[in-house]
């Protein structure tokens, strides 16, 4: 009662901040199912919870500081109660950059262990800091056995020191997260273990790609817990998230365990499916292939034999190049000269068909273009796949060839960049553009994309690494749709590739 308690005011005070405060902060609370499912997790990876020290270096409301607390407490036998509130306080410690939730985390506390505050006759001493652990120097501190919570996410933009300091583990802009996973491993001793609730986009993303190698090199994952279902967990956050258990080791892992976990609301225990073990890429910046669901089993272990990628066949993806907000004036509603069709994603119909289309708010069918836009015409046939789709929908990848014939009537085209633009390369593509777009709009390819995707976005750099058949079955394949076979069959076709059963 008193953990679920704790949740509750701190999910309270966390919807009565300002919107941007919030974003700002990253605050997302974790439910008390959620945060014993972690500590059993870390339990099982053989953290010592009789002499352990614990570190929750972004505590939030308290939620993983407290149920370590309990867990320490159950392993003492009728000590005396100021024996035991000295030995927690002494191995329990936590950050917190909001100076109220830091409050909220040590009442928590004092609650959860209010009867060996009794028996000592004394409050719970302060073991939250006020302040950001980014910036806390690590050099020269004791580390910790175990570093464990739910870190803030969100995108960040740091200073040129901290950027220094953290750049081990960043490409392009800095996630929250990835920042505090970096920390995580400066702060745990060898052996010791590191357990975070995160999304799952690390997973796949570019933008995580040195920190993938750091995990690797110095504290390779354990085991993985998939949420199954985001409703109701975290309200307001569209990523995938999942429980991760790490071990810093000087010895590599290249296999980690998987489950799936189902939350059952706040206060029962989840429900956890156990999966199996799979092997992580031998290059340590590569996306990590892991299911997300059963189905995506089967065509994991078909991966390995299948190290084709698209730029093996010649071609390469863009982001469409028209951030449209930033050229209002120029769209027209009707033809004009200097005007050529623009490509919105709705164009691209759930079906893998092209059907120009500007009838959305805000949408128009062309835009005009000024002196100097020429980079912005596309003028050779290419395949065009939505930016932009949710774990939900029926499919992630939806691809649509875009017509010779359509560019020949207008003379081009411009994309606006809530699509991907996958181009043939003039010097060596090996197969045509319409079975690159047959290929992923199969149901294969849409589960191989969700094994490495932890968010709404489809990106150049997840697409990239997809693993495609080899150059016999792709000109197979090329071959019936020549000979006017249906997308049905093309399906057929790919699932016996990747052994999907039908």
């Amino acid at each position: 009662p008193v953990l679920h308690a704790g949740y509750l005011i701190s999910s309270i005070y966390t919807a009565m901040l300002p919107e941007k405060t919030r974003s700002e902060l990253g605050a997302y609370y974790t439910p008390p199912a959620l945060a014993e499912r972690l500590m059993d997790m870390v339990t099982e990876a053989g953290f010592d919870w009789e002499r352990g020290r614990i570190l929750d270096p972004a505590c939030g409301g308290g939620a993983f500081l407290a149920h370590a607390a309990l867990r320490m407490l159950k392993t003492f036998n009728k000590a005396d109660p100021a024996f035991i509130l000295r030995n927690i306080t002494l191995r329990l410690n936590g950050f917190e950059i909001d100076p109220f939730a830091a409050w909220l985390s040590q009442v928590l506390l004092e609650a959860a262990l209010l009867d060996i505050c009794r028996g000592a006759n004394r409050r719970f001493p302060d073991v939250v800091q006020t302040g950001n652990a980014l910036t806390i120097p690590v050099d020269n501190q004791r580390p910790f056995d175990l570093v464990i919570g739910n870190p803030p996410y969100g995108k960040i933009t740091l200073p040129a020191p901290q950027r220094h300091l953290y750049k081990r583990s960043l490409y392009g802009h800095a996630n929250l997260y990835g920042l505090f996973t970096d920390l995580a491993i400066r702060w745990v001793k060898a052996g010791g273990i590191i357990g975070y609730v995160t999304p799952t986009s690390f997973l796949g993303g570019q933008y995580f790609k040195a920190l993938r190698s750091l995990l690797h090199k110095e504290s390779p994952p354990l085991k993985m817990n998939f949420i199954t279902e985001r409703k109701g967990v975290f309200e307001d956050v569209l990523q995938e998230t999942m429980l991760s258990v790490y071990k810093k080791a000087e010895k590599k892992r290249r296999s980690v365990t998987v489950e799936f976990l189902k939350p059952n609301g706040n206060e029962k225990p989840v429900s956890i499916k156990k999966v199996g073990r799979f092997i992580l890429p031998s290059n340590d910046e590569d996306p990590w292939f892991l299911p997300r669901e059963s189905e995506h089993v089967t065509i994991l272990k078909r991966f390995e034999m299948l190290p084709h990628r698209l730029s093996d066949y010649g071609y390469s993806v863009n982001t469409g190049q028209l951030v449209w907000n930033r050229h209002k004036i120029q769209l027209r509603s009707e033809r004009e000269k200097e005007c050529y069709p623009l490509i919105w994603a709705e164009s691209i119909t759930p079906e893998g068909e092209f059907n120009f289309s500007a009838a959305r708010r805000n949408h128009r069918p062309f835009l005009h273009l000024y002196p100097g836009q020429e980079y912005l015409v596309t003028k050779h046939v290419c395949v065009l796949l939505q930016r932009t789709t949710a774990k939900e929908q029926k499919k992630r990848l939806i691809a649509a060839l875009l017509p010779e014939e359509f560019i020949r009537q207008y003379g081009g085209v411009v994309v606006e960049n809530h699509l991907n633009i996958i181009r043939p390369s003039k010097e060596r593509t090996s197969i045509s553009p319409d079975v690159v777009a047959a290929v992923l709009n199969t149901n294969a390819l849409d589960l191989a994309f969700r094994c490495i995707s932890g968010s709404v976005a489809v990106s150049a750099y997840e697409l990239n690494a997809l693993p495609l058949p080899p150059p016999g079955q792709m000109e197979m394949i090329e071959r019936m749709l020549k000979g006017g076979a249906s997308q049905e069959t093309i399906e057929k076709a790919l699932a016996k590739i990747y052994g999907i059963e039908q």
